[in-house]
């Protein structure tokens, strides 16, 4: 008769729940909350080989349970394109990502998707079980829509397929993804509505330049989540200072102040700002993200980071 004892010394302990051996079958039960299906699939596998390499034993039976994973979205959103949305919720992604959670971002933007390009990879991701399998890149994981189409082709989708592929991005293989940043549509249309319905993201960023016509657009953003019950965690005011390379003086292209004004008329945070910086612009376009590295952009990032943070409950 096998002694039960050597179960113990199975591979995986910490996610073994319980063991028993009784007539030479094996029965284990182990939990792979936080695994990908192709990982759990092989957690299975091992366990299995495990078992049925011990002495005394005939049959293996493994059966593997998993909690369902708790996971915060988060929405980046902008009343009009050309603020620089895309780029902030990169770089909030991965400083949120290098504060030690696990975190993925899905670039919603139906017709700009630009991540693919702000992350610096053109790798296509795979699929399993009917699932897409997300990209890794700079400490995240993340989906495009860009992913969808080749480079430079136009997404000349109506609505229904629009919010049919973003569905794909958001149902993907996660895994153990703890946030997910939402690089949203500009705007405040039928996709904005359908993701919003669909996903109820726990809060939403909006981004500004610090302009009267940008602010106009981010107060009706604003009023969309409200009116969708989505709580504003704040505004982010881009591209409010600019400072010559050459002579160090600083100067407002866009005026300065403006979105912090309007955060308080409005009675939501005001996260921080972000300066109209050649060095972003570069980093951005070369697929290297400020807030991957260290320095001044780096530290502006991670400080609005940190108060979103806070605002989720994290």
């Amino acid at each position: 008769m096998a002694d039960p004892d050597i179960l113990t010394s199975l591979p995986h302990a910490d996610r073994i729940r319980s063991r028993r051996l009784k007539d030479g079958v094996a029965t284990i039960i182990a939990d792979a909350s936080g695994l990908s299906k192709s990982e759990a699939a092989a957690l299975e596998d091992e366990l299995r080989s495990a078992v049925l390499a011990l002495a005394g034993v005939s049959e293996a039976r493994v059966a593997i349970t998993a909690a369902e994973p708790s996971r915060t979205i988060v929405a980046v959103g902008s009343g009009k394109g050309g603020v620089g949305k895309s780029t902030v919720a990169a770089n909030l992604a991965i400083a949120i990502a290098r504060s030690g959670r696990k975190v993925g971002l899905v670039d919603a933007d139906v017709y700009g998707p630009s991540q693919p390009t702000l992350l610096g990879t053109s790798e296509r991701p795979t699929a399993a079980d009917e699932k897409l399998i997300p990209v890794e890149a700079h400490g995240l994981r993340f989906l495009s829509l860009g992913h969808l189409v080749s480079p430079g082709h136009a997404l000349a989708w109506r609505g229904p397929m629009a919010t049919g592929a973003l569905a794909k991005l958001m149902d993907a293989d996660w895994g153990d993804t703890e946030i997910l940043v939402v690089d949203m549509p500009p705007g405040t249309g039928d996709v904005q509505l359908s993701l919003i319905q669909k996903s109820r993201p726990a809060g939403a960023v909006i981004v500004s330049t610090p302009q009267d016509l940008s602010l106009i657009d981010a107060r009706r953003a604003v009023d969309l989540f409200n009116k969708m019950s989505v709580p504003v965690l704040g505004l982010v005011e881009n591209m409010a200072t600019y400072t010559c390379p050459h002579c160090g003086e600083a100067s407002h292209p866009f005026g300065t102040g403006g979105a912090e004004t309007a955060a308080a008329e409005l009675g939501i945070p005001f996260l921080g700002r972000l300066p109209l910086s050649l060095a972003i612009r570069e980093a951005s376009d070369a697929g290297t993200p400020p807030a991957a590295s260290d320095g001044p952009d780096a530290e502006a990032f991670a400080a609005i980071a940190a108060k979103l943070l806070a605002a989720v409950g994290h």
